[in-house]
């Protein structure tokens, strides 16, 4: 395997075979492209725990800049779970768990779950009672085959002999069970046993089915079993082991802010669920100790407001939203929220953004404007390349690319730019260059070669055009390919036509 080169400028680019040979940089930051400015309030963000609002054009690397503060956090420290109140059921206690405690938790469990046997370890009379043995020829198989593959004689055990009526009679019944829609196994699904201790002493052994093994548990894990059991009255709502990034892009109320679900009976004991399991958590108790993202976050409108509220607190309850539901009456206080905000918008959004969430934004982190350029020079051209790798990588379908194709990339990034009045300057919407790259990519795949080339690149600028210029150069302007698209019963709609017909071609300049 060759080993990867970590380029600095072009010069250690234009002599490679291919985008392969490029070495990818560990530090997730150090894979954005540009941004100086954000990346260094990102690594400050991710330290500091500062809050961070992204502004600018979409396929800028917001989103990337999220995840990677996200990767630089140390791992969650706490698990979050509501338990049932026998006192006041819809005032279920909350319980945060620190790492310590998760793990010794852990710990018990394991020692709870018992011994996994292979069923040929065990004793014959309790694997046969259990199913696992054939007490026809001896031969092991699941419980579930109620017929031993091995002599083709049924293995279920009704305890009469050949002119036990009674007994040929269940047999037929377990045997149907299957088709009337009811699973049947041959044999018990547990079996309690007794055994003598090197004191003399007896002890009580349980041996029960566990898929294709036996599980036997002595009485230090039905001890175990049964201490776990009397506080097993709790909901996990916010694991230990999590990600820590959250995306609550376009999220709902519920989605955002956690909710408790509906039961028609209310929780009644014994027919309905116990309130502490109804409990949801939103986005901003999943992101605790981790990065809450959220990309066009004017568009959450007035939720920006428990929003704020979360950040200034850093906690924030959980209650039923819906004042017809059973959940309503349900609510959970104090639950941890202790996130960093990282949200994005567009300029023209900016002014729809909450003052007060902005001045907390302020207040406790930055905003920070997005480049939609960079300089082009030998630098900034080793980072395209290291792009072009990156998005090989992520796809995962399509081949590398050689240097040739990187530099027609670069070209194409260098219009880009200028399209965007930036001079001497790459674009940095690298949303879309990725788009062709993708493209680019696929023609490879379709031709079966090792790399995609720069005629691979030519072919995908060309298949990868928006809809738009493709319409322009068939009909010449938008509203003649209308004129041409639109059926008969929408010529007659006068007001549809009438308010597409005299549409400029602004869209194209």
């Amino acid at each position: 395997m060759t080993e990867k080169v970590a380029i600095k400028t072009w010069d250690d680019v234009k002599d490679l075979q291919s985008t392969a040979d490029i070495e990818i940089p560990a530090d997730p930051l150090d894979r954005v492209l540009g941004q100086e400015e954000a990346i260094q309030l990102a690594k400050i963000a991710a330290r500091q725990r500062r809050h961070l609002l992204l502004v600018g054009p979409p396929g800028t690397g917001k989103s990337m800049i999220a995840r990677a503060i996200s990767m630089q956090l140390p791992s969650p420290k706490s698990e979050i779970r509501v338990a049932n109140n026998p006192e006041n059921p819809e005032r279920p206690f909350l319980e945060v768990l620190s790492e310590d405690e998760v793990l010794k938790e852990n710990t018990n469990l394991a020692g709870a779950a018992g011994k996994l046997l292979e069923p040929e370890k065990v004793q014959k009379s309790i694997a046969e009672k259990l199913g696992y043995l054939c007490g026809k020829c001896g031969a092991y198989s699941l419980p579930t085959d109620l017929t031993c593959p091995h002599c083709g004689q049924s293995k279920l055990n009704t305890g009469g002999g050949q002119n036990d009526i009674f007994g040929s009679l269940m047999n037929n019944v377990l045997v149907a069970m299957p088709q009337m829609g009811v699973p049947a196994t041959a044999g018990k699904e547990r079996v309690n046993t007794t055994r003598t201790l090197a004191d003399g002493t007896e002890e009580t052994v349980v041996f029960e089915r566990a898929g294709d093994k036996i599980r036997m548990l002595d009485q230090k894990s039905l001890e175990k079993k049964r201490q776990l059991d009397k506080s097993s009255n709790h909901k996990v709502l916010v694991k230990l082991d999590r990600n820590p990034f959250v995306l609550a892009t376009g999220a709902s109320e519920t989605e955002l802010l956690g909710d408790v679900r509906h039961d028609p009976y209310g929780g009644h004991q014994g027919l309905g669920t116990p309130a502490y399991e109804r409990v949801i958590p939103g986005s901003i108790h999943e992101a605790h100790e981790g990065v809450l993202f959220i990309d066009e976050i004017s568009h959450l409108g007035d939720l920006q407001r428990f929003i704020l509220t979360a950040m200034q607190d850093k906690e924030f309850p959980i209650a039923g939203r819906n004042s017809q539901s059973a959940g309503a009456s349900v609510k959970v206080e104090h639950v941890p929220c202790d996130f960093i905000l990282v949200a994005a918008c567009n300029i023209q959004d900016l002014q729809n953004i909450l003052s007060p969430l902005r001045s907390r934004i302020i207040g406790g982190g930055y905003e920070v404007l997005v480049d939609v350029a960079m300089p082009d020079n030998e630098v900034n051209r080793a980072k395209y390349a290291q792009f072009v790798a990156q998005e090989v990588m992520m796809d995962g379908h399509i081949p590398h690319a050689t240097i040739p194709a990187v530099e027609a990339i670069i070209a194409e990034g260098r219009l880009r730019a200028k399209n965007d009045k930036q001079l001497n300057s790459l674009t940095l919407r690298l949303r879309e260059l990725g788009g062709l790259i993708r493209a680019a990519g696929d023609l490879a795949v379709m031709d079966g070669s090792e790399f995609f080339t720069e005629e691979h690149i030519k072919k995908a600028l060309k298949r990868s055009r928006p809809a738009e210029d493709q319409i322009k150069e068939r009909y010449g302007s938008y509203t003649k390919g209308l004129s041409k698209d639109i059926s008969e019963s929408q010529k007659q709609r006068s007001d549809y036509y009438l308010e597409n017909e005299h549409l400029d071609d602004q869209m194209f300049n």
